[in-house]
């Protein structure tokens, strides 16, 4: 048995949780949180408002908050997943009990994308990108109805403008949504659709930016990674490395 659980500085997400388990067996229990969970190996048998139901690795399963259910292996092998406890006002109560009814969504472009936040849960913005995605996946599933198109044409360059004047510290998506007066999943959207990539990584290649001007000017690397708004060195490097091939160190040499 493996466990690993912390709170991640993300808005919306309680705690992430990965384990694995062999013969651990849960009882009957609740949550005060929405419960996102991604199979990667094995599968989960578990009731759910005493209804029977299974978790595979093909899909992704929403168990809502506030319903008691149980879970154990299907296969003596165990399994291993990764969960995300989201904030009960990340999605509306109204769906609660359609989750119940079909708490797994065989929805291969959901479950790439809830992947792809755990991987940038490291990463604020963008994780926070990847949740309004999620969320409104998630939304429009149960409610049968397609994502709605923004209509205004100058949203994603005011969300430019705006996140232009924030370097290089930034701002989160809900406080860019809040200035705008509109949804963070909007915002992630029309700024895509205008500019070709989504606004975390236009942020973080503006960042980059930064850097590397202060690197030409003789900066030491640990220095113009604060400055131009990174955690650290490392946090530049990695970054540094995906947009230019390199790292700050061999770039000024």
């Amino acid at each position: 048995m493996t466990v690993a659980a912390w709170k991640p500085a993300v808005e919306g997400i309680k705690e992430v949780f990965h384990a694995s388990f062999t013969t651990h067996v849960y009882p009957a229990h609740t949550h005060d949180a929405w419960t996102l969970m991604l199979l990667d190996t094995g599968a989960v048998r578990y009731e759910l408002d005493r209804h029977e139901h299974g978790a595979l690795v093909d899909g992704v399963t929403l168990l809502p908050p506030h319903v008691p259910h149980d879970g154990r292996s299907a296969h003596p092998a165990g399994f291993h997943k990764r969960v995300l406890y989201l904030d009960g006002s990340v999605l509306p109560s109204t769906l609660v009990g359609k989750a119940v009814d079909t708490p797994m969504l065989a929805d291969p472009l959901l479950r790439h994308r809830v992947h792809q936040l755990h991987l940038a849960l490291d990463e604020p913005f963008e994780a926070a990108s990847r949740l309004a995605l999620i969320t409104e996946r998630l939304a429009h599933h149960f409610a049968g109805t397609a994502p709605a198109r923004h209509a205004d044409p100058t949203l994603a360059d005011r969300l430019r403008q705006l996140l232009d004047a924030s370097l290089p510290d930034g701002m989160t998506l809900t406080a860019a949504a809040q200035e705008l007066r509109t949804s963070p999943t909007h915002l992630v959207r029309a700024f895509s659709r205008r500019f070709g990539l989504p606004p975390h990584r236009y942020l973080t290649g503006r960042r980059v930016d930064l850097a590397r001007g202060f690197l030409v000017e003789g900066r030491p690397v640990a220095e113009a990674a604060v400055l131009a708004g990174f955690h650290d060195q490392s946090h530049l490097t990695r970054h540094f490395r995906r947009v230019l091939g390199t790292s700050p160190g061999r770039f000024v040499r």
